[in-house]
């Protein structure tokens, strides 16, 4: 009984989240963009009209036609098929590069909250040590160093990203050990690691879903950038920021091939900005609890 009646509060509180987030018309509409492009980047072998590599020389720079949707770039090769097969990569290293931060940063964030003192202070100077180096230019070093392969950019912008989901997980931390159930959980005999990850993790996961659409937007900045200076994706693998670096040199004769990419990165960084800003307000707890009083 106590646990049907746990199960209907949860229900109750997401329902109650999720009607404050879609008051925000704005979030609403770039949470369904993101759920498109990511649908139709899933859905890419089965759509795509071509291979993303396959060149034709005989037919460069076409405009649009049925064939060619969004026409063909320098090589001959299908726009619509380098973009889906380009949001396929670049929507995956800003998804699971900010897992990684996320994993990092949580340990850290976590462990440092919980336990303070020197443990605390240790960590905390380190992470702030990192937010002082210049992370873009430590980013170039590593990958001018490590091979540049797939796994290895999200690995290394993930680990670029880290420090401020372990901010927001410590500060999470702080503000709910000393609570009344936690204190009696810690009477009751439970470990570090169960008050841990079964009481104080779940408060920070509000703050965590923000940071994270907030941080999957700055790694796809990220990897487009790596990749238009061409230390990012390398070719023929397609990504929204390697076509912007194939496209620069054709910006007179073709500015298509150029604003194609440049528009959907804008528009999905965009997008998961507002997302961001829609979770912030829908999870802020002081707001939601104001609502729920006033039974709106």
């Amino acid at each position: 009984m106590k646990k049907q009646e746990d199960q209907n509060q949860e229900f109750s509180m997401l329902r109650l989240y999720w009607q404050h987030f879609t008051r925000n018309k704005l979030a609403v509409i770039a949470l369904v963009y993101l759920l498109t492009i990511y649908i139709l980047a899933m859905l890419t072998p089965l759509i795509a009209p071509y291979e993303p590599d396959a060149i034709s020389l005989g037919d460069k720079f076409i405009t649009m036609s049925r064939e060619h949707l969004l026409g063909t770039d320098q090589l001959g090769r299908d726009i619509f098929t380098r973009l889906l097969y380009g949001a396929r990569i670049s929507l995956a290293v800003g998804f699971v590069s900010i897992i990684i931060a996320m994993f990092v940063g949580t340990l850290i964030g976590i462990v440092a909250g919980f336990f303070g003192k020197w443990v605390d202070v240790i960590l905390m100077r380190f992470t702030d040590g990192m937010l002082s180096i210049p992370l873009f230019f430590l980013l170039l070093t590593a990958l001018t160093v490590f091979n540049r392969s797939l796994f290895i950019i999200m690995f290394f912008i993930g680990l670029s990203r880290w420090m401020t989901p372990a901010r927001v997980v410590r500060s999470e931390v702080l503000k709910n050990k000393n609570e009344e159930y936690v204190l009696a959980s810690r009477a009751l005999g439970a470990g570090p690691i169960r008050i841990m990850f079964k009481h104080l993790l779940p408060q920070a996961i509000p703050s965590m879903l923000v940071a994270a659409s907030f941080g999957i937007a700055q790694a796809i900045l990220i990897e487009s950038a790596l990749s238009y200076i061409g230390l990012g994706i390398q070719p023929p693998m397609p990504s929204w920021g390697n076509m912007l670096l194939d496209a620069q040199s054709f910006i007179y004769i073709a500015p298509l091939l150029a604003i194609y990419p440049g528009i959907l990165i804008f528009i999905t960084v965009l997008a998961y900005n507002a997302v961001g800003d829609g979770l912030r307000d829908a999870l802020d707890p002081y707001t939601v609890s104001a609502n729920k009083e006033l039974g709106t």
